[in-house]
């Protein structure tokens, strides 16, 4: 009977607290004990070469044994294997890294190769065995010894080393699983199709082939009756299409392997491969659906990408790869200086993580540029899908990231007839022109036909109309576009009059004051103000509003689920048209019946409102007053 040994130097303490915290699913162990076998094969093939000795690749593999009776997975490799005082050194102290040296050792070596990858760190992902495990069982002989010796453990108060005999080198490793209990079923780690998943799941590009018998049926012979069969097979797929080069790779293939990983029924709409080199190495595969998810603008929605370590599944929705703003992108990063063993809370502070983050960042802006100067078309489309979310970019950082996504921004021009950026709409400014005018509403035809457009088009100004919600408030973030202010032109003194013509409407109003101070006293603090209007043409009044907060402001407010949470209202200016018959009949009426003056500004209210998109607040009364205004005129 062997001597049992105590793990050195706090190790069962770290070992529980490996066990408990570091891993959130228990499934992981699958996981780093295939990476650690990859990692010895990975040695194996490194030392060959180096001796002048290469073994085949094809010779080399990781074999899966499932034992139902015994409750027993092995994993086995023919890799480097260990010797007696290397399963002491990197087993019986927790997060000792047999892998971590062999890189660096390799680091220092001038021959080096590119076919060899070190995945893992040897110890810590090792133990995650225990979380599955009552007892784990390690058989190793080393390249080049005879010899072969059994480590083993159950985690308790440590471990033992005796010889062993094995046939060829490399290392066996043996998960016998615990007892089931309410909250845990391990039997499930002993079904063919759960591992067969597990391992397309975190191992599915590990660069050797992956093999385990699984259960087959086939027709018997001279009858019609089935019969099961076991046959050995490959499970895993073992080159990642983000690893091969581009050129080599086919439009249908990007696009079948993007619908298969993201569960999309639809082609990418446009497909992103870059590689990077440097302090921090990764390829990234990014894919832009053709169509937003059905809860993408919803809370359910989560971003983020697939997250790799040199083809090692590490986690899916990694959410700090991918900026708010461009959380359409889906897709997946795999970095070979990323640890396997990181975790979400680790993510927000992972300064490799973040560089990653923000090359990406600059990738997808980059690639949607592109797109919007080459590929007008399909940039519109895209727009149409997502649009929306650069908007929302803008607006929830407060204009923060307004210099990388203004230029992205897509509104229909009222003189284009179409699709415009910021940058065309300024490059075509008339002379001294101070603003960017632009009108809100719930479509671009209505928009059009608004009396607060008909004359800024008539001066030959071009107007931006905005139909989204977060519009505005995205405006207001953004504050300004190459020097010029936006200015929305139901809003305030627009200031396109000339000096004479602004003088010819204060003297009108002066003229008409008595008249003017009369409709505000009928209508009271509905509005602030009655006046005539210097932006109105053909239509006989408008609602107009002060600085601050706007009409479509108001209405996205009032449409909240909670309701306009401080009851916050846009001000309210009358304007009437000076040009129009409806100001003459109005100075009639005041003359001979200032009663009758009252009826006439609430129903000009009421259109007013009624154009500018708002509810009335009593229909019914406003039926009953047009219906005894044209029973009057009949009369007369």
């Amino acid at each position: 009977m062997a001597e049992k040994k105590a793990f050195k130097a706090e190790s069962k303490r770290l070992l529980d607290l490996m066990i408990n915290s570091i891993y959130t699913h228990k499934e992981i162990f699958l996981r780093e004990l295939i990476s650690n076998a990859s990692d010895a094969i990975d040695k194996r093939y490194y030392e060959a070469l180096a001796a002048n000795a290469p073994v085949s690749r094809e010779d080399l593999k990781i074999l899966i044994e499932l034992d139902k009776t015994e409750r027993t997975i092995k994993i086995c490799d023919n890799g480097i294997g260990m010797s007696e005082a290397e399963l002491e050194e990197n087993l019986g102290t927790i997060a000792q890294s047999g892998s971590l040296a062999f890189k660096e050792e390799l680091a220092k070596s001038e021959q080096t190769d590119d076919d060899v990858d070190i995945i893992g760190q040897f110890g810590v992902g090792f133990y995650s065995a225990f979380m599955v495990a009552k007892e784990v069982e390690v058989i190793s002989r080393k390249a080049g010894s005879e010899e072969a010796f059994v480590w083993k453990s159950d985690a308790s108060d440590g471990y033992t080393i005796e010889p062993a005999v094995k046939e060829s080198c490399g290392t066996t490793i043996t998960v016998y699983l615990k007892e089931n209990t309410d909250d845990e079923n391990y039997d499930t780690y002993l079904d063919e199709y759960e591992i067969s998943r597990l391992v397309k799941k975190y191992s599915d590009y590990i660069r050797y082939p992956i093999v385990m018998e699984m259960t087959k049926s086939r027709k018997k012979e001279d009858s019609d009756e089935y019969e099961d069969y076991k046959e050995l097979e490959t499970l895993n797929s073992m080159v990642p299409l983000w690893k091969r080069n581009k050129n080599e790779i086919t439009e249908e293939e990007y696009q079948n392997f993007y619908k298969d990983k993201f569960n999309d029924y639809n082609d990418a709409q446009k497909i992103i491969h870059t590689h990077v080199e440097g302090n921090v190495s990764f390829d990234a595969l990014l894919f832009i659906p053709s169509k937003p998810p059905m809860n993408f603008y919803s809370q359910d929605y989560e971003k983020g990408l697939q997250l790799y370590s040199r083809g090692v599944f590490i986690m899916d929705k990694a959410s700090e790869l991918i900026p708010e703003y461009f959380r359409f992108v889906k897709g997946l990063v795999d970095s070979q200086d990323l640890s396997l063993n990181i975790s979400r809370e680790m993510l927000q502070h992972d300064r490799q993580l973040k560089f990653i983050a923000k090359r990406i960042e600059k990738k997808i802006k980059s690639e949607l540029e592109d797109m919007l100067k080459n590929d007008r078309e399909n940039y519109e489309k895209f727009y149409q899908n997502f649009g929306l979310q650069l908007k929302y970019g803008i607006y929830q950082d407060f204009g923060m990231h307004k210099e990388l996504l203004q230029d992205l921004l897509l509104y229909y021009s009222s003189s284009e007839k179409k699709m415009v950026t910021l940058k065309e709409y300024v490059s075509r400014m008339k002379e001294g022109q101070e603003f960017i005018y632009f009108m809100s509403g719930s479509s671009y035809d209505l928009i059009d036909k608004l009396p607060q457009c008909e004359l800024v088009k008539d001066k030959g100004y071009e107007i931006l109309y905005m139909i989204d919600n977060v519009d505005e408030f995205a405006l207001q973030a953004m504050g300004n576009y190459d020097g010029k202010t936006f200015k929305n032109i139901s809003q305030g003194d627009l200031n396109l009059d000339s000096e004479e013509e602004k003088k010819a409407l204060e003297d009108k109003n002066n003229e008409n004051k008595e008249l003017l101070d009369y409709l505000k006293e009928a209508l009271g603090e509905k509005v602030s103000e009655v006046k005539l209007s210097s932006r109105l043409k053909s239509h006989p009044v408008c609602l107009s509003s002060g600085e601050g907060m706007s009409f479509e402001m108001e209405k996205v407010l009032d449409s909240m689920p909670e309701g306009n949470p401080y009851g916050m209202k846009a001000t309210r200016v009358l304007e009437i048209n000076p040009s129009h018959p409806i100001f003459d009949a109005l100075n009639q009426l005041y003359a001979k019946d200032k009663e009758a003056v009252k009826q006439y500004a609430d129903l000009l209210y009421q259109q007013a409102l009624l154009i500018e998109g708002f509810t009335i607040d009593d229909p019914m009364a406003f039926s009953d007053a047009i219906c005894d205004l044209m029973v009057k005129a009949n009369q007369q």
